[in-house]
């Protein structure tokens, strides 16, 4: 819907209700979207570009400042979208207006950071524990990300790191080795008993 100061983006609404008064003056009832900034709380890092939250506040407006149509999808399926348009928006909060409350009140979180889920935001699952993290909070640039084909979290790599000695090579030899080994002593201590033997045999 088009906002009273032209320098903003357009509000949106979901329209409940359409109307005309006894001078075919056609209304709408609609229930206000707010933008993160335009909350009490403001825009926060996770908040993503194009999100919404459907607000508690209602109002009537003149069909005249309708200016298109947009689609807010929930949050699951924006996140599947393979192209965002203009048009498309996301909301997974309800707000309510007077009191700044959302619900619902917690989601889950992710990362080293403890953030929620951006869309905007690229993100790399461990293979380990299965959690997603920004790369900036590993220590990556995104291009170094996107090039990656296996990815370990610090605290799965070094599980990684004391788990593969004992997988990778065997720590004492194995049986046939030490077979060998107690027969090469075993002929080695015999001849030493051969030696000793001859020289207590023969004269003097």
């Amino acid at each position: 819907m088009r906002p009273s100061d032209s320098d903003k983006p357009p509000y949106v609404a979901e329209i409940e209700k359409l109307e005309a008064d006894h001078r075919n003056n056609v209304k709408v009832r609609v229930r206000w979207y707010y933008r993160p900034e335009e909350s009490i709380g403001g825009r926060r890092q996770f908040h993503g570009a194009k999100e919404l939250f459907l607000s508690d506040h209602f109002d009537v407006q003149s069909a005249h400042t309708i200016e298109g149509k947009c689609i807010v999808h929930s949050f699951k399926n924006y996140t599947k979208l393979e192209n965002v348009g203009p048009e498309d928006y996301f909301c997974r909060f309800e707000y309510k207006a007077a009191t700044g409350g959302f619900t619902p009140d917690r989601v889950a979180v992710y990362c080293k950071c403890e953030m929620p889920y951006n869309p905007d935001d690229l993100m790399v699952q461990c293979e380990g524990c299965k959690d997603w993290f920004h790369p900036s909070c590993m220590g990556m640039t995104i291009d170094e990300a996107k090039k990656l084909e296996h990815f370990l979290c610090s605290d799965c790599s070094s599980e990684d790191e004391t788990k593969r000695p004992l997988n990778s090579f065997h720590v004492s030899p194995p049986d046939e080795a030490k077979v060998k080994t107690l027969y090469t002593h075993l002929v080695n201590f015999y001849m030493i008993l051969l030696v000793i033997s001859a020289s207590i045999v023969s004269p003097s």
